[in-house]
């Protein structure tokens, strides 16, 4: 069995996490099912994501639906209460450095992009559609691997913009320094969250009723420090019906 909640894990959460995924692994018990015992934080994703053994994990709503629908199955999205969202939605903050004069992002079109993934879709696919009616996308690309260093990419000057998870993007106003140093430019349209998925053979309701025990039994400063409000169900048709990014030809 394996299990993990990396998507939002940083080393001020580590505590917090593990005491989230004690109370799942608690309510998992006393419905019958087994749960390893702690998260697998640092294994790679995709091993995670396919596992024929996956108890629970958190994917991007980007590779849920281009390769993990037909292979696992929903479990429920979690709420993190962001502003200007729907329960269990999320957006990108589109960040800049904070003493960075321009004002509209179509005047960042040569400027340099980081991104951390293709595949994901507030880093890289909510940008791209929120471009799309300018008529550009960003030559210029810096690929960092993660959310956190696109941030710092920008920050230190290596970038000169990028699209940011609104949870992640909280978090990073709340623990890195260099925070101050940026500021948000524009945000784009509102999308499904990041679900918690579980393997096919798994009883995908009962793991939902126990995430939501869980959270519902977290203490304050927990739930506070994950910021997380509750999970709901968001139907799988919804996170098909978003858009991939097209190649460049999509702009001609």
């Amino acid at each position: 069995m394996i299990a993990n909640l990396m998507m939002y894990q940083r080393p001020q959460l580590v505590e917090a996490h593990a005491r989230y995924w004690a109370l799942i692994r608690k309510h998992l018990a006393d419905a019958g099912m087994d749960s390893p015992e702690t998260l697998s934080q640092d294994a790679e994703e995709f091993f995670v994501w396919k596992h024929s053994d996956l108890v629970l994990s958190q994917t991007c709503g980007m590779p849920y639906r281009t390769w993990l629908h037909d292979k696992v199955q929903l479990v429920g999205t979690p709420d993190y209460g962001l502003a200007g969202c729907p329960a269990g939605y999320y957006r990108s903050a589109i960040v800049v450095r904070a003493d960075d004069t321009r004002t509209d992002v179509s005047a960042f079109k040569d400027a340099v992009f980081a991104y951390n993934q293709t595949f994901s879709q507030s880093g890289y696919a909510a940008p791209f559609w929120h471009l799309l009616p300018g008529g550009f996308w960003f030559e210029n690309r810096l690929h960092t691997e993660q959310h956190l260093e696109s941030a710092r990419a920008v920050a230190a000057g290596r970038a000169d913009i990028a699209s940011l998870d609104a949870v992640t993007w909280r978090n990073i106003e709340a623990f890195e320094p260099f925070a101050r140093d940026l500021r948000v430019l524009t945000w784009t349209e509102p999308t499904p969250g990041l679900p918690l998925i579980t393997a096919l053979g798994n009883d995908a309701n009962l793991i939902f009723e126990a995430v939501k025990g869980a959270i519902a039994e977290l203490d304050a400063q927990d739930k506070s420090l994950l910021g997380i409000r509750g999970i709901v169900k968001i139907l799988k048709q919804d996170y098909l019906n978003v858009r991939n990014p097209g190649d460049d030809s999509a702009l001609n």
